[in-house]
């Protein structure tokens, strides 16, 4: 696992930053949108306690360098719009997963895309990564767009792989190479 420091970075219009106990009504905010957690395999939260919980396992995560949550803070009002996350690092292979939610109030701007731009940069320059997997409902196009427009390829379909809100889910993985990465210039 790396070892991960507090870490800032900044884009245009975003800045990405670690999170802590102050972001759970924020971070509660985005979870609790059943139009954000569509596609999640968990139901929307309910409790802030849930966001208290998810909070702590991110510092947990920072401490242990099993995972990297950072917040996507909209820099004009510092206003927390959701996060982005690389975690389930395999050291030996220099691979990890990426995860991200915005807030519904905020799609359709670009923030998505731009706060992974920033987020995957970090990851093959800084972390040393050499390849990142993501996985989406293939319904999910918002989500496949961001991760294509990002230079991921898709590598496979799995049928039924998640239960979410108690159906079955397909999944297709995506996957994105510190060479692909380099030869689109990022």
């Amino acid at each position: 696992m790396p070892s991960l420091t507090p870490t800032v970075l900044d884009t245009e219009r975003l800045q990405l930053r670690w999170l802590d106990e102050n972001d759970v009504a924020a971070h509660f905010a985005v979870f609790s949108d059943p139009q954000v957690t569509r596609y999640w395999s968990r139901e929307p939260w309910t409790d802030v306690a849930q966001a208290a919980e998810a909070i702590a396992a991110t510092l947990a995560a920072y401490a242990d360098g099993s995972g990297l949550r950072l917040g996507i803070v909209l820099r004009a009002s510092g206003e927390l719009i959701g996060n982005a996350s690389l975690h389930h690092f395999f050291e030996q292979n220099r691979r990890c997963e990426l995860g991200y939610a915005i807030g519904s109030r905020h799609w359709g701007h670009g923030y998505a895309g731009e706060a992974l731009r920033a987020l995957l940069g970090h990851a093959f320059r800084e972390l040393d990564l050499n390849r990142i997997e993501a996985d989406v409902d293939p319904a999910n196009l918002a989500s496949t767009r961001v991760l294509e427009k990002l230079g991921f390829r898709k590598e496979g379909y799995m049928p039924e792989r998640w239960i979410v809100h108690g159906r079955p889910a397909d999944t297709v993985n995506y996957g994105l190479l510190k060479r692909y990465w380099t030869e689109q210039g990022a």
